[in-house]
Parts: structure tokens; sequence; C-alpha cells
């Protein structure tokens, strides 16, 4: 390997760390819908893993459109920052429709009471809720549907600092630099989105929501929300 590939190599990895790091978008979704979507560990792991690698190969794959059609740096980057823009607004929409279907759906389910008769004429008051007792079917197919929202939205996401890294072995015809640099950026990436996300998983489930579990739907919908505003409007 030459000196070059691995300069770029150990940068790919740092810059792979600290993009995931500092983008909320990179992990909080997962984290919240984790959560209250009560996802196994197996799903977990799936859809932030292939979630992750739509995110790098789109960036990946437009890099390599842009440069065989000879555009120039400025150029990518302006449509990655295009790209930025519409999955920050993405998720500002997924998360607002998804906290105002919490908020019916925590509505529909709230505590009531009902008055019960007996045989021996002894009538006496019931408090429940139908979180349990009634699974409508388009909670289930919408419940089903959101990760591949989820993964939809991380591929229309960028890797604004992956761009560059692929101009020096591209320009150097290098297949392999191309490949190296692209797979250490993004199993960098994975792995701490995927870190981060099974930490918090773990964190969450030895914490006690109380009456706000009622709420967690729309809880996490805002989150997801203020994530998005944050990245279109902070530039995080």
């Amino acid at each position: 390997m030459s000196n070059e590939l691995l300069l770029l190599s150990l940068t790919a990895l740092s810059l792979g760390f600290i993009h995931t790091i500092l983008g909320p978008d990179h992990y909080l979704p997962f984290i919240m819908m984790a959560r209250t979507g009560k996802w196994s560990l197996r799903k977990t792991v799936l859809v932030t893993c292939l979630s992750g690698a739509g995110h790098v190969l789109s960036s990946v794959l437009l890099g390599l459109i842009g440069i065989a059609a000879g555009l120039t740096l400025s150029r990518l980057e302006a449509i990655e920052a295009w790209r930025g823009d519409l999955a920050a607004w993405l998720l500002i929409g997924f998360g607002l429709v998804y906290a105002i279907w919490g908020l019916r759906r925590a509505y529909r389910h709230r505590p009531h009471s009902h008055w019960h008769a007996h045989g021996d004429e002894v009538v006496h008051l019931h408090q429940h809720d139908h979180e349990k007792e009634h699974l409508h079917i388009h909670e289930t197919a919408g419940e089903k549907l959101t990760p591949w929202v989820i993964f939809t939205i991380f591929v229309f996401g960028p890797c604004e600092v992956l761009i560059p890294l692929l101009m020096y072995p591209a320009t150097q015809h290098s297949w392999w630099g191309l490949l190296l640099v692209t797979a250490v950026f993004g199993v960098t990436t994975i792995a701490t989105m995927l870190a981060i996300v099974l930490a918090a998983k773990a964190s969450f489930a030895c914490l006690p929501f109380g009456p706000l579990e009622r709420y967690s739907h729309t809880i996490a919908g805002a989150t997801i929300a203020l994530c998005g505003l944050a990245i279109r409007f902070l530039g995080l």
C-alpha cells in the first residue's frame, strides 16, 4: 500500500467516525424507533446496518458518476448539499407525521372506566385501556413500513466528506484505492452508528417511563422532527 492510500484510509476512518458522531440523524431515528417499536436486537442491527450501507453507497455512486461525467468537486458538493436538504425535510416530515399518529394512538388507548355487573348483582368500576386488547391492521402495517421509510431517507442523506476522499484514487484510476477508501469509511460509519444505537437501546431498556410510555410514539416523532430541523437550520 502506498503512503498516499494509507493516509487516505486513516483520513477516511477518522472522518467516518467524526461525521457519524456529529450527525444526530445517524443514530437518533434508530434509537427512538427501536424503543417505541420494541424492535428486537436482530431487527435493530439489520435496519441500522442496511440504512448505513445505503447512506454510504448512494454517495459513492453519485461521486463515481460525477467523476466519470467530469463534474468538478464544487459541483458534486453542491449536489450533496441539495441531497442533505432533501433528507432533512424528509426527516422533519416523517417525524411530524409519526408524532401526530402517536397522539391519535395515545388518545385512542387512553385509560378509561367501565361499570361491570356480575350475576350476583355486584357492580364495580373497572379501569383499563385498549393498548394490548385491540391491535389494528393499519397500525401493524405502519410499524412494518417504518424501517423502510427510514432506510429511504438515509439513502437520500449525503456523505459530503466522502466525495473529496474519492477524488484522488479516481484521478489515479485506482479501483483498489476507491474500494479501500469506501470500505474503511463505510465500515467505520456503520460500526459507529451501531455502537451508539445499541448502547442507547440497552440504556433505555433499564429506564422506567411510567405515564409517558403512552406518548412514546409522539416523543419519538417529535425527536426525529427536531433532528431534521437541527440538520436543516443548524447544519449538524
